[in-house]
């Protein structure tokens, strides 16, 4: 059983998140539009498999107990739904499809760990746009984006990334492949990963 720490945040300590990054048309798509309305989110696009988390684990220990839980999890489609705001943020909501569903709550169960309040059931997956908006522009920001269709309706996942956030960057740590259709039977495949930053 996993033991979950206080959902305070402790500004000493990194933030990590458990990540799969759009493809590049998606990917274009988005950072050609953020610098168009002249706003961002946090880091490059990416979707959340949870949200920013600190846990007293070391890299080696994390990355350890992800990959040991991402074993011969299979890739996954994800698909868009349309624009969705939120007080301070604009974003393209993805459809909590059961397979995205039940990988959240799999990543969820590494730790211990923090855990947001939009984690569990309030999970919604996204790729966020604009991210801060004051209230006085989100009317407008929010008409800006009614019309723009992304140029993908969904995307397949075939790896999810460890990054952790430190002095205001994003740094990918680690890159865990997904099975795919193509690869040998569980527990038979060589796994290939980015190189581990040490902690």
């Amino acid at each position: 059983m996993t033991t979950t720490l206080p959902a305070a945040i402790d500004g000493t300590r990194p933030l990590h998140s458990v990540v799969a990054w759009p493809p590049a048309a998606l990917d274009t798509w988005m950072r050609r539009l953020q610098s168009e309305l002249n706003v961002s989110g946090f880091g490059t696009p990416h979707l959340n498999l949870r949200a920013p988390f600190q846990t007293p684990l070391g890299t080696t220990e994390l990355v350890g107990s992800l990959r040991q839980a991402l074993r011969d999890q299979p890739a996954f489609d994800v698909r868009i739904k349309g624009w969705k705001r939120l007080p301070g943020v604009i974003f393209l909501e993805c459809q909590p499809d059961p397979a995205l569903l039940r990988l959240h709550d799999l990543i969820l169960s590494v730790g211990p760990s923090t855990r947001a309040l939009y984690d569990g059931p309030d999970y919604r997956p996204h790729l966020t746009l604009a991210l801060g908006v004051l209230p006085w522009g989100a009317d407008q920001l929010w008409e800006a984006v009614q019309g723009r269709i992304p140029p993908l309706g969904g995307f397949t996942v075939e790896a999810l990334s460890l990054t952790r956030e430190a002095r205001g960057e994003v740094q990918e740590l680690h890159t865990f492949p997904l099975q795919s259709m193509q690869d040998p039977a569980p527990g038979t495949s060589a796994s290939g990963s980015a190189e581990v930053v040490p902690s």
